[in-house]
């Protein structure tokens, strides 16, 4: 019933890798025959580093970039000395990627790792070598000897940030929680006071979806409207959280005021990088659009929301029903900006594809990086509370996330039968 309806052949540009023509694949499970077309899209200079074919789920692959990605001792050459040291609090799945991660990054000579469970931590350094120790006593004991914490422990982060902003240290977050990242926004004029940075929501969602935000508004003119979805969670707090938000209110930004609405309410089918491809998400207790606002406040709707399943909204204002996967499968996020170019109305969508703690310990790392080295920070956001999109440019940001394997895409349409 249905012929590829795209039929397009591309190749990878000479200066990036071998030329291989490839086409899209076809997904054969929608009907009818809404064939998506998700590109690679990295720079806004227009450079494409790779192409994506993506598969349905069934194929047995997902996401198989042409070219191999570059190592990273060819990413960094000619990058500063490494000579500082960063603290990462929390040890779990994110904390995990983020301290890998950090071995990479320019500028950071040694990670101490702080963990509630000291075994925990004391096995994470072991298995990432010398530059890698656990600290003594909590991370407030070390401050004096550190130039950036990178929090990825469950709400509340506001209370540990606001001490480590306090005596001068910058801090980077991965918080989700609404009142947790409205606390941590409102230590603005302290981070300002203490001559430090303090990045909010370096994560999955939020996090690289304001970076995607900023990137596509680049495009337009005017921005009117921004709407999020992100599918799947990291680990174990991650899924806690996110069957928390599920039955808490939500906070969109709406023709210039706050609303307020039930989780769980306004289904709306989103479509994410094939394998993934559509689900439904709703609205849920998410800090997307209070993140948002300060990145375009003359934006007219400002709206975040969470896929889910019958089941999810049916349990979410109950006690989990089983203990949380230790990480979970594949997720995804989507920024849609709509806005007018040139007085014509128009609208761009970005994703990303990739296991959420994966993405999220990338993102973190970065915006430790921009901290410790400046790569890819934005020269305006020199100390106070941002969220990641205002603290970083978004072009070099990308560049960097995609060195290490993970790839933003762009929809490029549809095609009727």
């Amino acid at each position: 019933d249905c012929v590829n309806p795209c039929g397009l052949t591309r190749a990878v540009p000479a200066q990036y890798g071998e030329v291989v023509p490839r086409s899209w694949t076809h997904c054969e499970r929608f009907t009818p025959c809404p064939h998506r077309c998700w590109s690679c899209w990295i720079g806004g200079d227009g450079a494409e580093v790779a192409w994506f074919r993506w598969g349905c789920a069934k194929d047995g692959w997902m996401a198989r970039a042409i070219r191999p990605r570059s190592s990273l001792a060819e990413i960094f050459v000619g990058q500063p000395a490494q000579t500082a040291v960063v603290a990462v609090v929390g040890c779990g799945t994110v904390g995990a990627r983020a301290s890998r991660q950090l071995l990479t990054v320019p500028g950071v000579a040694e990670v101490m790792l702080f963990d509630d469970d000291p075994l925990v931590a004391a096995q994470l350094a072991q298995s990432l070598g010398s530059r890698v120790r656990t600290g003594a006593g909590t991370v407030l004991d070390h401050l004096g000897s550190l130039q950036a914490v990178l929090l990825a422990t469950p709400p509340d982060q506001h209370q540990l940030a606001r001490r480590c902003v306090e005596a001068g240290v910058a801090v980077v977050t991965t918080s989700d929680s609404v009142p947790d990242v409205q606390a941590l926004l409102d230590l603005d004029h302290l981070a300002v006071t203490a001559g430090v940075a303090l990045v909010v929501s370096a994560g999955f969602a939020p996090g690289l979806t304001d970076v995607l935000a900023t990137h596509a508004a680049q495009l337009f003119d005017v921005v009117r409207e921004i709407h999020t979805a992100k599918l799947g969670t990291a680990g174990p707090a991650c899924a806690r959280q996110h069957h928390g938000a599920l039955s808490s209110e939500s906070i969109d930004w709406r023709d210039g005021q706050w609303l307020k609405r039930p989780g769980g309410s306004g289904r709306e089918l989103v479509w994410f990088p094939d394998p993934i491809g559509g689900a439904d998400c709703y609205r849920a207790s998410l800090p997307d659009a209070l993140l948002l606002h300060r990145l375009f406040p003359e934006a007219d709707r400002l709206s975040g929301r969470v896929s889910a399943t019958r089941r999810d909204r049916l349990t979410s204002r109950l006690p989990m029903l089983r203990k949380p996967h230790a990480e979970a499968g594949p997720g995804a996020v989507r920024v849609e900006v709509r806005g007018s170019l040139g007085g014509e109305e128009n609208s761009v969508v970005l994703a990303c594809m990739d296991r959420p703690s994966v993405a999220a310990g990338a993102v973190a790392a970065l915006a430790i990086g921009a901290i410790v080295s400046g790569t890819a920070r934005n020269e305006r956001a020199t100390s106070g509370a941002f969220g990641l999109g205002q603290f970083v440019d978004s072009t070099p940001f990308l560049k960097e996330l995609a060195a290490r394997g993970i790839r933003c895409a762009r929809f490029e349409g549809t095609t009727e039968r």
